[in-house]
């Protein structure tokens, strides 16, 4: 198994938390892990994007230019990276603030309202976790015990009674997710 993913949104939007969430599942869970982060020197409002791979077998590598699944939270990272999914792959986005839906025939396109959710739920940023459920619906490559487990070593100690609150937008986004289409 390997599958390499793309993370890309504005700075703010969990981004970054959501790989590292990723990877500290699949250490746990006795995979191979990168964990390669970009963000502008702006940081909140800025573009942050980070690359997650993990593998079975060991990573000759952390720079890549294709993905096996593009996670795409704002438009500026549609542009981007829908090219950049390899053939086959998967692109899950938040349809808020989109203004172009991807136009890709050779790709799985699924869509989560994870921004209206957050809303909902009135935990803003619940945001990540929406979105993190989802795309582990549609891979479950990393348990959702590991998942806990990595939320807890990546959140300080002082947020540890949010954890059920992030389980809870964990579990809502594997609910939500849309197919938009199949290959």
């Amino acid at each position: 198994m390997n599958e390499e993913i793309i993370i890309a949104g504005f700075g703010g939007q969990g981004v970054l938390s959501m790989g590292k969430i990723l990877a500290y599942s699949g250490v746990m869970q006795g995979m191979e892990v990168s964990w390669l982060p970009s963000y502008g020197p702006e940081m909140r409002g800025g573009t942050a994007n980070v690359t997650v791979i993990l593998s079975d077998n060991r990573i000759s590598s952390p720079a890549l230019k294709k993905y096996d699944t593009a996670i795409i939270l704002n438009q500026q990272s549609m542009d981007k990276f829908e090219a950049a999914v390899k053939p086959g792959g998967l692109l899950l986005y938040d349809g808020n603030g989109i203004t172009r839906h991807p136009e890709r025939k050779d790709i799985r396109i699924y869509r989560v309202d994870a921004t209206q959710e957050a809303t909902e739920m009135q935990n803003q940023k619940a945001f990540n976790m929406i979105v993190l459920g989802a795309y582990l619906k549609l891979k479950p490559i990393v348990t959702m015990e590991n998942v806990m487990n990595g939320l807890k070593k990546s959140l300080p100690e002082r947020h540890h009674h949010l954890l059920p609150q992030n389980e809870k937008a964990i579990a809502r986004g594997t609910e939500i997710v849309k197919e938009i289409q199949k290959i």
